[in-house]
Order: C-alpha cells, then structure tokens, then sequence
C-alpha cells in the first residue's frame, strides 16, 4: 500500500477586472444565489461576497452606467430661509435651495447647508 504524504498544491487562479465584475453581476441578479453562481466559477462563495462587498462601495472598477433621471426644477420661493438655516459661524448657507429625493422605497428631503458627508453616507445605505 503507498500512501502520498506530499501536500498537493493547487495553483492560485488570478481572475481579471472584467471577469470579477461578470461573476458580481451575476451574483447580484434578482433571485440569484451567490453560492451557485460561486460554484460555477469555481471560485469560494467567501470570495464573491467579497468582490459583491466591494463593488457596493465602489472599489471593484466602475460600477453601472450613469442613468439619467427624471428632475422637476420648482420656482425659486420668495421667502427668505429660515434663521435655522444658518451656519455654525452665522453666516447664511449660499443657496435656499432644497432636493427632493425619491426612491423606490424611501424619499430624501435635502435643504441647504446640509452636511455633505451625511449625506453621502444616508444615500449609500438607502441604496442597499
């Protein structure tokens, strides 16, 4: 009886940008299981959570065309902003402007001087 005592090494498969992003978007289909599509790549399912993890965050290369949205621009009010409106060091925010925001299961009301980077962070997570 021989027995091999040599650990087998599998090679390390590198896969590109373009075949991440296919696997990714195959993973991220409606009703598809990460697990499956994994399996049919040979690739470990830890990995394409991975790849889905960061292409949420926008680190995988692009990610989706630009879609155009419809926008509905509103007259200017002719009342000024209120006195919540201003800034920290009192000075008045530049524009009184506001942006609606509606999505398919939330709306977003964005007035002036709002913080960017709040912003920012409420828009990614309402996006998962």
């Amino acid at each position: 009886m021989d027995t091999y005592t040599q650990p087998v090494t599998t090679k390390r498969q590198y896969r590109s940008l373009e075949e991440k992003q296919r696997i990714v978007g195959e993973a991220l289909a409606e009703g598809a299981s990460v697990a499956r599509v994994a399996r049919a790549h040979g690739v470990n399912a830890n990995l394409v959570f991975n790849w889905c993890r960061l292409y949420r965050a926008g680190r995988l290369g692009c990610r989706r065309e630009a879609k155009l949205l419809p926008v509905q621009v509103a007259g200017e009010s002719s009342t000024p902003p209120p006195a919540s409106w201003s800034e920290p060091g009192g000075l008045l925010a530049s524009s009184a402007g506001t942006i609606h925001i509606q999505l398919q299961h939330a709306q977003v009301r964005v007035e002036s001087g709002a913080n960017p980077v709040l912003l920012r962070v409420l828009l990614e997570c309402l996006q998962r």
